[in-house]
């Protein structure tokens, strides 16, 4: 399985401290050495870093933590491959655009049936069941809304449908932003920590890194981390539970969809 890696913050923030262990899972501390990719949204565009390789030798990787990029939604993934072959096409994560906006998506998991999706809109590039289901899941939106609603929830409520949907199918974790909110849904594994003041230390579980976060902000940060498994092992980590959908606006949850239960 692959591993996501996702960040909501009130302030532009950098993600080197959480990507400096993601990265190690990339062939390192884990197996996924079939590629890996970042995404950023900064002041109104777009920044993405994909490459095929594993994240753990690769250059363009190191880059990422040695130059802190500082952003408010971010989306990362590292790929063990299972549909499709090793190269850049089938490297997440995936963007398209909807009402003027860049869509990006990375998906952990495994679908079954997915060539039946049908799609309206968006053709993939590549031919894994993650990006054929995105190309599905926002032709969906697309068709529901040819334009943004005026109630934000009503726009939730239908992407939570879709992806219980899709859980349908197989495992279908998902990181999703349009730049604005991000969302996070858990079919089978998902955990996240929010860190605001009073700001204390952290420690990575995968590479032997610490920091203390008052150090580095202000009292009025708040920046949320959302990952396959926690990625320190002195925080107390929440885990998502199967067939929850969070959404996420400036570190903050803005709204919860569960199996069973409305918005809360």
């Amino acid at each position: 399985m692959c591993e996501l890696l996702g960040m909501s913050a009130n302030v532009p923030t950098d993600i080197c401290f959480s990507f400096s262990g993601f990265l190690h899972r990339g062939g390192g501390t884990g197996p996924h050495r079939d590629g890996w990719g970042i995404a950023f949204y900064e002041e109104g565009g777009y920044r993405e870093f994909r490459d095929p390789y594993p994240s753990v030798d690769s250059p363009i990787a190191r880059l990422i933590c040695d130059y802190p990029i500082k952003s408010r939604v971010v989306i990362s993934h590292i790929r063990h491959a299972n549909v499709g072959n090793v190269r850049l096409a089938n490297t997440h994560p995936f963007t398209r655009e909807m009402w003027g906006r860049p869509w990006c998506y990375a998906h952990n998991g495994q679908l079954e049936g997915w060539q039946t999706l049908p799609l309206v809109f968006y053709t993939p590039v590549g031919d894994t069941d993650s990006e054929h289901a995105f190309c599905w899941l926002i032709s969906e939106l697309r068709q529901a809304f040819p334009r943004p609603p005026d109630e934000a929830d009503v726009l939730w409520k239908f992407l939570h449908g879709l992806c219980e949907y899709l859980r349908g199918l197989g495992v279908f974790n998902l990181l999703l932003s349009d730049g604005e909110y991000l969302y996070t849904y858990c079919s089978t594994k998902l955990a996240h920590i929010t860190r605001q003041a009073p700001f204390g230390e952290a420690e990575l579980s995968d590479a032997e890194i610490t920091v203390n976060f008052a150090e580095h902000t202000t009292a009025d940060d708040v920046v949320s981390v959302i990952a396959t498994q926690p990625l320190t092992h002195n925080e107390t980590w929440q885990h998502l539970m199967p067939g929850e959908l969070l959404v996420w606006h400036d570190g903050i949850i803005q709204a919860r969809y569960s199996s069973n239960s409305s918005s809360t």
